[in-house]
């Protein structure tokens, strides 16, 4: 295990709905660092495919992930990123881009995220596809740097437990490419 100084990079995690961006911002600010949102970074076809209903798939979501981890590794100094990133390959895609990355996994109840996504205005992701990220869904593994909170929890608690984590010495070693 290695010690990196400073604020690392950060990405929030969760499926849509999950207020990913809100986190985001609020641990940015607090880290005093750039904030991205993966959402902005999707191409023009990944927006017109989820507006119509349609899931994306691995191909789909490919140059995407590598757009988040270039923006990523292009701030090394410090960055919170948020990312759905709701499989162990596409968080392992972000860290061959920019290494180390702790994630910050929003977790809570499918109800509630569809709730959220149907009283959105001016989002592209409708609520018909918040069960398909539920089931894309792997939570992170006990070897992944990273912490999950309840996404109901005040923005100050969960910005405070990724506080804690951030306050570790040790992060875990490279993975293997």
């Amino acid at each position: 295990m290695e010690h990196l100084p400073g604020p690392g990079l950060w990405v929030v995690m969760g499926v849509s709905g999950a207020g990913k961006t809100t986190a985001g911002q609020a641990l940015a600010a607090h880290l005093g660092v750039p904030f991205g949102d993966a959402d902005d970074l999707h191409p023009a076809a990944n927006v017109a495919k989820m507006q119509s209903g349609v899931a994306l798939d691995d191909a789909d979501r490919a140059p995407w992930l590598a757009a988040v981890g270039t923006w990523l590794a292009e701030r090394r100094d410090g960055a919170v990123m948020s990312c759905s990133a709701l499989r162990r390959a596409y968080r392992d895609t972000l860290r061959e881009y920019a290494w180390p990355v702790r994630f910050l996994h929003l977790a809570g109840s499918a109800e509630v995220v569809r709730a959220r996504v149907e009283a959105r205005e001016g989002h592209y992701m409708p609520a018909s596809l918040v069960e398909s990220q539920y089931a894309a869904l792997e939570p992170l593994g006990d070897d992944e740097d990273g912490i999950t909170v309840g996404f109901d929890e005040p923005i100050e608690t969960i910005v405070g437990h990724a506080d804690a984590l951030a306050r570790r010495v040790a992060r875990p070693a490279r993975m293997a490419s």
